[in-house]
């Protein structure tokens, strides 16, 4: 622990900062008006954006601590943390070339993760806090070029991306992994690698009109991309096969408030050789999800305030993945209070489910069947640069095992734009 103090310690001062600034000049660094805690860099940042140059610069803290345990005395503490560096490019602006962007995003990890390192949580199927995983280290995340064709109905992007970008993509508000992000790359991560990791892929999107698409992908599958020395990865040597993911999007405006939706349903199939659950032969990993999220109310007619549910459903292959389906549900309020008009209050549970011929192999722990993941969390928008999450967590059958660990865990997530 002592090892990331310092970075502890960053993230107090800046929730520290936040509450004592006051500037009546929104461009200044630090004012909680600006969008950028560096502020507008007397104007040079917004000069850059019209000309087609959009650098960004976050970071992502989190903590999290057992606060009880059925079985397990209610300890342990850690910190794990993510900087994300980037920059979005207009090739119309910069070179002329109508209808293209590209973007470069270097990400690099740090911490440890409670559900890794606490005997309360250990075996644990989802994971305390979502920022960590796939190798503490730097990586090169992002690096791709996108054009659109026939009066922008046809979009291509290729480069180097991860699938939940564009297909089974969610919001990542919540700290626990099961509440968070692309839910495929939670389950089927072995060959399905979510961000921060990256790989070569192309991706087709047709616009059939302004408010439905259709999308298919094409992702290298390369387990090298997992290694801790290869973030900066960009040979095919020890490619597998690739995963091709499929997908129809719906976002729709509902009722005279003109409601936000978004409604997505898709299917992935992978060309490469995974070994059955049963371990007599190989098959092919192959599975869907259908994600849903609508604002349900406005409020007192405002609709960038009110509130919103979601509904996540993934199912996969029963002959090589681990986990068979995986449910999450919740509901999210913004600006509850006219005080805090962009503060939100959110609920959410998730319910991962084992495949049953996992429970075929012998395991001390006993038989395996489903985990529940729960958490309520307070978003607090501190300046318009720092949002701040404390939240609680409640785990039922860690690691889906029947007798297994009950446990509350707490926890603070906190997101900064420098």
């Amino acid at each position: 622990m002592n090892k990331y103090r310092g970075r502890i310690y960053f993230g107090v001062s800046l929730l520290t900062l936040s509450c004592g600034i006051q500037s009546v000049y929104a461009n200044n660094a630090f004012s909680p008006e600006s969008q950028w805690m560096l502020g507008d860099w007397n104007g040079q940042r917004t000069a850059l954006q019209q000309q087609g140059y959009d650098f960004s610069f976050g970071y992502t803290g989190e903590i999290a601590t057992v606060l009880d345990a059925k079985q397990h005395s209610s300890d342990g503490t850690e910190y794990a943390d993510q900087f994300a560096l980037g920059a979005h490019l207009d090739l119309e602006k910069i070179l002329g070339w109508q209808d293209t962007e590209a973007q470069i995003t270097i990400t690099e990890r740090n911490g440890h993760s409670l559900s890794q390192t606490s005997d309360a949580l250990a075996g644990h199927l989802s994971s305390a806090q979502e920022v960590w995983g796939r190798g503490q280290t730097w990586r090169l995340t992002d690096f791709w070029i996108k054009k659109q064709f026939l009066d922008q109905k046809l979009d291509i992007k290729v480069g180097r991306f991860g699938e939940g970008e564009d297909f089974n993509s969610f919001d990542c508000d919540f700290q626990n992994l099961a509440l968070c992000g692309s839910q495929v790359g939670n389950w089927v991560g072995d060959q399905w690698y979510n961000w921060p990791v990256s790989q070569w892929a192309a991706r087709v999107k047709y616009n059939v009109r302004p408010d439905l698409y259709a999308q298919v992908g094409v992702y290298e599958y390369n387990p090298e991309n997992l290694e801790r020395g290869k973030g900066f990865n960009l040979s095919t040597d020890g490619s597998h096969g690739a995963i091709i993911p499929a997908e129809v999007v719906w976002q729709p405006k509902v009722g005279n408030e003109q409601l936000s939706g978004e409604y997505r349903v898709g299917y992935y199939y992978s060309t490469a050789d995974a070994q059955e659950i049963t371990q007599e032969a190989t098959s092919h990993k192959q599975g869907g999800w259908l994600v849903a999220k609508q604002q349900l109310t406005a409020h007192q007619g405002d609709a960038s305030r009110g509130l919103t549910g979601f509904i996540n459903l993934t199912l996969h292959d029963s002959d090589t993945n681990t986990v068979s389906d995986m449910q999450n549900v919740g509901l999210v309020y913004k600006g509850l209070m006219n005080s805090r008009p962009q503060d939100e209050i959110a609920i959410g549970v998730a319910r991962i489910s084992i495949n049953d011929d996992v429970n075929n192999i012998v395991d001390t722990r006993g038989l395996q069947n489903e985990e529940y993941n729960a958490e309520i969390y307070y978003g607090m928008h501190a300046t318009n640069w720092l949002t701040i999450r404390p939240n609680v967590q409640y785990v039922h059958h860690v690691g889906a095992y029947k007798n297994g660990e009950n446990a509350w865990v707490g926890g603070i997530k906190f997101q900064t734009v420098f």
